[in-house]
């Protein structure tokens, strides 16, 4: 058999697929000739009120898919959204790290339930589906790869508050020694720090198992930080990018936590669609866990220094101290699988795809995203501390 699956799978299913990463990537593969079922909730908080008529990313994929608008929790909906469907993409999930530590129940239902039902009907209805890809997040490594003062690998736990209140914001071992960031490869230790992280991790299990006792073909990517032109500048609970700009427009300060230099691996939605797309279409991918980034670690400073750059505004960042529970400090990618199964690298800079991105916020119409009441929800939680 060859590498390419083209010829078998024509009829793909996005679940979540009117969202930043599936609109782009429906897109996409229309124009490659596939035909393209759409399963989405039209959630508020990424499309705002009334989406059938004012969200651009539901209105960019609205006359080129089948639109089912209808939830991963409904089985009913799901069944019907499966019938046909020679592959399925699945990106339907709650995904803000903060608000997953308080709203527990909803991100369980969502991520976890939705998959595992997606999977028991894929398990106990006849279908023609050959192949699952899973968008799963870096979120399931906690802590990424790190070295110790004896070049010995170390995997550390989440950070102690106590010193993140007296300003230590960097890993350390338990002597007090800093530890050094590494590239994070798949089969480091998994030990998500958020319950987000924890739900993303459960998906991937559930997917594995039954996967592989159907069998039916998987892939499991765990995408880095995605950013880029058309990202929902509505959501204040995700996407770093999109809510430093929607600051910066508004002519607002931006609260740069901790002490700045926390870092992440920003990658563009472009390479993210590729890279997703390859995962589809090659063999090579298959029974495969994948990181999706570009492994280069960029810290959030930098990212809020570049943006101001980029606008031209006179914005003021605070670099507050401020920090959340759950969130890691470092993480960034190692490529060795995406080369080696996908045979793909990124190709877009970071200055290149903030360059894109900025010029394309600047010509939407400045919204509310409601961040300072995110940050208080968060502090009034005991999530986020000073």
């Amino acid at each position: 058999m060859g590498k390419n699956k083209r010829a078998k799978l024509k009829n793909i299913l996005i679940t979540g697929g009117a969202g930043f990463i599936g609109s782009n990537l429906a897109l996409k593969l229309v124009d490659k000739g596939y035909s393209v079922t759409v399963l989405d909730n039209l959630s508020e908080q990424i499309h705002g009120k009334n989406p059938e008529n004012h969200s651009s990313l539901f209105l960019s994929i609205k006359s080129k898919v089948h639109f089912i608008k209808g939830d991963i929790t409904n089985r009913n909906e799901v069944e019907k959204a499966i019938e046909g469907q020679d592959a399925i993409i699945h990106l339907a999930a709650e995904t803000g790290t903060g608000q997953s530590m308080y709203e527990i129940e909803k991100y369980n239902h969502v991520n976890v339930y939705g998959t595992s039902l997606l999977l028991d009907i894929l398990v106990n209805k006849k279908n023609s589906v050959k192949k699952l890809v899973l968008a799963s997040s870096r979120a399931v490594y906690g802590e990424g790869k790190y070295e110790n003062i004896l070049s010995e690998i170390a995997y550390p736990k989440e950070r102690n508050v106590e010193l993140m209140q007296k300003g230590t914001f960097e890993m350390t071992d338990e002597k007090g020694a800093f530890l050094k960031p590494l590239p994070t490869d798949e089969n480091s230790q998994l030990h998500p720090t958020s319950f987000y992280g924890i739900t993303k991790l459960q998906q991937e299990e559930v997917v594995k198992h039954v996967c592989k006792s159907i069998p039916l073909d998987f892939v499991i990517l765990r995408y880095q930080n995605v950013y880029g032109v058309g990202q929902s500048l509505l959501n204040p609970y995700t996407g770093i990018l999109s809510i430093f700009s929607t600051q910066i427009v508004s002519e607002k300060n931006i609260n740069v936590f901790e002490d700045g230099l926390p870092s992440r691996d920003f990658i563009n939605i472009e390479d993210t669609v590729e890279a997703t797309i390859r995962s589809l279409e090659l063999d090579t991918a298959n029974n495969k866990i994948i990181n999706v980034g570009t492994g280069i670690a960029t810290s959030v400073l930098s990212v809020a220094e570049l943006l101001k750059k980029k606008y031209g505004k006179d914005t003021q960042i605070n670099v507050s101290g401020d920090f959340r529970i759950g969130d890691i400090r470092h993480n960034f990618a190692d490529l060795s699988n995406m080369k080696k199964y996908l045979q793909f690298e990124p190709k877009i800079s970071l200055n290149q795809g903030i360059e894109a991105f900025a010029k394309w916020v600047l010509q939407q119409p400045i919204q509310e995203n409601n961040f300072d009441e995110s940050l208080e929800e968060l502090k009034q939680k005991g999530f986020l501390k000073s």
